[in-house]
């Protein structure tokens, strides 16, 4: 591969990024740049994977879709990633760093349950989906910028749920739009409402109390990766500057009440203020 071609594969990548993951593209602005070209095709790579349910109208070309990346990774793509920039740019990725493959192509399994409007059953399962994709992220980005260390994957799993109960919630409008629910089952079953509840995308008192609880338990997720943060090597830290947007959003919450079903667009400039303060600080989310 060409110098100018692999240059042409980065630059695509970020911005895919910046497109559509603003929140992790801008955290890589605050990292050195060695890491930053390897971070922004493993979040290309995201980008692409969680984005297929909105890019196929069946679930079986998104099957497709992700087989090909399964295959891509495990060296059983007989057309080779040369003509896709992303795939190409992440194969090197996986080379330089040494990032294990199954972490990646069980990222790509997970991301079958995006394709189907089966509910999501359990607090337990959610967690697992969770732990598997964004909690991966965190996890392979750790192995790209620092040491191992003995607590990563449980720290990374832990930072991987906080960031995604979050995400749920904000992305109530367009999953009851689509009958699409990753709100588990049980939780709310223990407070009173039903599917047909969540997809009319009316606000209730039963349906904040839900709201409330996912917010609970993300908050608790947060304090134990901080926790777990103040005794890993101080290099892993840039890794986790987007938790300072979850500790921002979840303060935001305790100040006001908004419609869940109503979109709450985020301020790009906010972003990228609240990330620099974060990073200037080496806070990181921490209080």
């Amino acid at each position: 591969m060409s110098e100018a071609s692999a240059n042409s594969d980065a630059a695509f990548c970020a911005s895919l990024v910046r497109e559509h993951d603003f929140d992790r593209y801008a955290s890589t602005l605050f990292m050195a740049p060695e890491h930053r070209r390897a971070l922004l095709s493993l979040y290309a790579f995201n980008v692409e994977v969680s984005r297929i349910r909105d890019l196929v109208s069946q679930p079986l070309p998104g099957e497709v879709r992700l087989q090909w990346w399964h295959d891509t990774l495990t060296g059983h793509e007989h057309g080779g990633a040369e003509g896709n920039p992303v795939a190409a740019e992440l194969l090197l990725t996986v080379q330089r760093f040494a990032l294990p493959v199954e972490r990646l192509t069980r990222l790509i399994d997970e991301h079958q349950f995006d394709l189907y409007n089966d509910p999501m059953p359990t607090m337990a399962a959610l967690d697992g989906y969770l732990g598997d994709t964004r909690g991966a992220l965190f996890a392979l980005a750790a192995q790209i910028i620092a040491p191992p260390f003995a607590e990563a994957d449980h720290l990374a799993h832990h930072a991987g749920i906080a960031q995604g109960l979050l995400q749920v919630i904000a992305s109530l409008p367009r999953d009851a739009a689509h009958r699409q629910l990753y709100v588990p089952l049980d939780l709310l079953a223990r407070h009173g409402v039903s599917q047909e509840e969540m997809f009319a995308g009316k606000a209730s008192s039963a349906i904040q109390d839900v709201i409330m609880d996912l917010r609970g338990q993300a908050r608790q997720h947060l304090d134990h990766t901080l926790e777990l943060a103040r005794q890993a090597p101080l290099a892993v830290r840039p890794v986790l500057l987007p938790l300072a947007l979850v500790r921002r959003d979840l303060a935001r919450a305790d100040r006001r009440t908004d419609d869940p079903f109503q979109p709450q667009p985020r301020s790009r400039l906010a972003t990228l203020w609240t990330l620099w303060r974060a990073a200037r600080t080496a806070s990181f989310g921490a209080r």
